[in-house]
């Protein structure tokens, strides 16, 4: 089976000099939900926009259902949908009116686009507020009129760009259940980028995580928390001392120590059952400490064990992803792109 997305030794260069993306492989398969995580600056958004035919790249190649994007851009911006994290409905338009707007510059027929355009407010639950002007809805109502003029096309594969930063959690969850809808009912692939890693937990078969515009791992959920081996206990000593490693190593079923901003992060198969030991070794030790605290495995400890740095949810942009993204709206909206 083709995939519907492939990306191969993609890389993008700024200025000569400055590697947003290097060498990035992966593929997606039709039907899939991939994930695609990173600290800010890692190279996400790049990524995207190369994906999407919004940036050209400096090397690779790279194909989405079926065309490749960096000798035929403007094809593959007909073929995909596409959902920023800014709101790019027009406020002073109705609901309609932006849907009628994105019929026409995706050239949905017009003898189909009224019914379309009714299935979808009606499916997104916006119907009654059709002929408002945008600028009266609620967040939540924004990003999903958002996601109907991406899918307005009905396209095979939809990117989503942080699609719900700064939604409250009723409203992401209506949001991720309407998308997962479109999977289910129309086997529509989906590349997301996000910054809530509960969402992408809960959501993506595959994951994807770039640090410094390199991927560094990739797998399903499951098989990424598996890789950290257990529990993962944090021991923060009350002052640096350089003997605490070699006294935690040495307690029995620790499987390792590594060190992170002056705390210890041990790995055990039950980490509830080794805290009082790894205690008691600290004490007899003469070693002080200022708090130990228990993580079960999740997407946030994988995050910190491939990158070295916790996933912060508030983190702003980036100037490099800034400038990007700018440009990226510029070209899928502001020109007739899209």
């Amino acid at each position: 089976m083709e995939p519907a997305i492939r990306a191969e030794g993609v890389g993008r260069t700024f200025n000569r000099t400055l590697k947003a993306v290097d060498n990035v492989s992966f593929t997606v398969t039709p039907g899939e939900a991939f994930g695609f995580l990173g600290p800010n600056g890692a190279g996400k958004t790049t990524t995207v926009s190369m994906l999407t035919g919004n940036l050209r790249p400096t090397a690779g190649r790279a194909v989405v259902d079926g065309v490749d994007v960096f000798h035929h851009p403007e094809a593959v911006k007909r073929r995909i949908g596409l959902v920023f994290q800014e709101q790019t409905s027009d406020s002073d338009l109705t609901g309609r009116e932006n849907l009628e707007l994105a019929a026409a510059l995706f050239g949905v027929p017009r003898r189909d686009a009224t019914a379309t355009i009714d299935g979808l407010l009606d499916r997104m639950q916006i119907g009654d507020a059709a002929d408002r002007l945008t600028k009266t809805y609620s967040g939540g109502m924004r990003r999903r009129l958002e996601l109907a003029v991406g899918i307005i096309h009905s396209p095979r594969v939809l990117f989503l760009d942080e699609p719900t930063l700064g939604l409250d959690p009723q409203g992401r969850a209506g949001f991720w259940k309407y998308v997962q809808e479109l999977r289910r009912d129309h086997g529509m692939t989906v590349f997301v980028t996000t910054h809530y890693l509960d969402e992408a937990d809960s959501i993506c078969d595959r994951i994807a995580i770039i640090d410094h515009g390199r991927i560094v791992a990739t797998g399903t959920p499951s098989e990424l928390k598996d890789h950290l081996g257990g529990d993962v206990i944090t021991i923060r000593p009350a002052r640096e001392d350089r003997s605490l490693e070699a006294v935690l190593r040495a307690v029995p079923g620790v499987l390792s120590v590594a060190s992170q901003d002056g705390a210890f992060r041990v790995k055990a198969p039950r980490g509830e059952e080794l805290i009082p030991p790894l205690v008691n070794a600290c004490a007899h030790a003469g070693i002080g400490l200022a708090g130990v605290s228990l993580k079960r495995p999740s997407l946030d400890e994988v995050f910190l064990e491939f990158t070295g740095r916790e996933f912060r949810e508030d983190e702003g942009m980036t100037a490099t992803d800034r400038a990007v993204r700018v440009g990226q709206v510029q070209r899928a909206f502001g020109r007739g792109g899209r």
